[in-house]
C-alpha cells in the first residue's frame, strides 16, 4: 500500500503571496516529486471555509482554488486525487466521533482559536472546533505526511494525540501522522514556512490585515507588487543575516527569494549573508516576485471552469471509497455497526 500525503487550502478568498509560497507552491512541488511513490490527496476544505464567512460564493471559490494548483504547475496523474471536502460526508461524521474523545482543555489551548477569536464578543463554535475536523480530514485517509505552515503544527500534534487516544482505547485503527520535525524534514525546509507581513514582519502575511502595502495578492499587478517589496520594512543594522527574531524583515525577504526560485534557504543565506546593501536585496526579490506573478497569472487565465469540473468526479469517487471504509471501521470499533 502506498503511503498518503494530504493537503488542503481554504477557499474563502484570493490567496496572498504568503499563502502561495508557504502552502500551495511547496505542496505542488512535493506532489510532483513524490506522486509516483505516494497517493497525493489534495482536497478543497470548503467546510472549513464557512467558519469565517458564509457568502454563497463557495462554488466559484472552490473552482478558483483548484485552478491555483494547476497554474502553480501541478502535474496530474492517477496517484493525485482532487476532491471537495463537503462531497465526502465521512469528514463531518468522523469529526463528531473525534469530538467525543477530544477535551475542552486541549481545544482551548489552540493558538489559532485564540488568534481568530481575538476581539470578537462571540466567536462561532466552528472556530473553536475546526482542528477536530482537520484531524478527521487527515485520519480518514491514513495520511502519513501533511505539509502545513508553522501556524498549523499544533493541529498536527492534536491529530496525533487523537489518533493515539482512539487506538489505545479501541485498537489499532488510525495511522498516526509523522511528528512535526519529520513533517518539516519531508517538506525539505529548515522550519515551518511563514511569510511575514511586509509592513510589520513580526506578524504573518494575511489577506485580512488592513492596508494594501502589507501583503501581496496573487492578482496584484506585478509592477505594483514590486513596489511593495521595495517599501518593505527592514531594520537599521546594515547587515544582511537570517534571524527571524532580530531581523524579521530581512529574513522574510530571504525566505521569499528562496521559495520563489525553488532554491534552498541555506543557499540564499550564503549568497547574501554579510552584505550591507538592503536595496540590492529588495531589487532582487522584487524582480523574482514580478516574474512569478506574471507567469502565474498567464497560466491561470488559460484554465477554464470546465477543465476543473472534469477533474472532480474521479477524485471524489476515490475519496468516498477510502473514507467510507475507514468510517465503517471506526463505527464498528465503537459499537455503532
Amino acid at each position: 500500500m502506498k503511503k498518503t500525503i494530504l493537503t488542503g487550502l481554504r477557499v474563502n478568498s484570493e490567496l496572498t503571496l504568503g499563502n502561495y509560497l508557504g502552502a500551495l507552491l511547496p505542496m505542488v512541488r512535493l506532489a510532483n516529486k513524490h506522486s509516483k511513490d505516494y497517493n497525493i490527496n489534495i482536497f478543497v476544505p470548503d467546510l472549513h471555509s464557512i467558519i469565517s464567512d458564509i457568502d454563497g460564493n463557495l462554488k466559484s471559490n472552490t473552482i478558483r482554488s483548484i485552478k491555483y494548483y494547476l497554474a502553480a504547475g501541478l502535474e496530474l496523474n492517477d496517484n493525485i486525487h482532487i476532491y471537495r471536502q463537503s462531497r465526502v460526508p465521512a469528514h463531518a461524521e468522523l469529526a463528531w466521533v473525534l469530538n467525543c474523545i477530544a477535551t475542552m482543555g486541549e481545544m482551548s489551548r489552540m493558538t489559532q482559536y485564540k488568534e481568530k477569536s481575538e476581539g470578537r464578543d462571540s466567536a462561532n463554535v466552528g472556530i473553536f472546533d475546526y482542528p477536530v475536523l482537520m484531524a478527521a480530514d487527515i485520519l480518514l485517509y491514513d495520511a502519513t505526511f501533511v505539509p502545513v505552515g508553522e501556524d498549523q503544527f499544533q493541529h498536527i500534534e492534536l491529530t496525533r494525540n487523537l489518533a493515539q487516544r482512539f487506538n489505545n482505547r479501541f485498537g489499532e485503527t488510525f495511522t498516526v501522522p509523522e511528528e512535526t520535525k519529520k513533517q518539516v524534514e519531508f517538506m525539505g525546509v529548515n522550519n515551518g514556512i511563514r511569510i511575514r507581513d511586509l509592513v510589520n514582519p513580526e506578524k504573518k502575511m494575511s489577506k485580512s490585515t488592513a492596508g494594501d502595502n502589507c501583503k501581496i495578492m496573487l492578482s496584484d499587478d506585478p509592477a505594483r507588487a514590486a513596489k511593495k517589496i521595495m517599501s518593505a520594512t527592514t531594520d537599521s543594522l546594515e547587515r544582511i543575516d537570517f534571524n527571524l527574531e532580530t531581523q524579521p524583515g530581512i529574513s522574510n525577504l530571504l525566505q521569499i527569494e528562496a521559495l520563489v526560485n525553488d532554491i534552498s534557504l541555506d543557499e540564499t543565506i550564503r549568497e547574501w549573508s554579510g552584505e550591507t546593501r538592503y536595496g540590492e536585496l529588495k531589487k532582487q526579490v522584487a524582480a523574482s516576485v514580478t516574474t512569478l506573478l506574471a507567469n502565474f497569472q498567464e497560466k491561470l487565465a488559460a484554465i477554464s471552469d470546465d477543465d476543473v469540473e472534469k477533474l472532480l468526479p474521479k477524485g471524489e469517487a476515490y475519496a468516498n471509497t477510502i473514507a467510507d471504509k475507514k468510517l465503517t471501521e471506526v463505527y464498528e470499533k465503537i459499537g455503532l455497526r
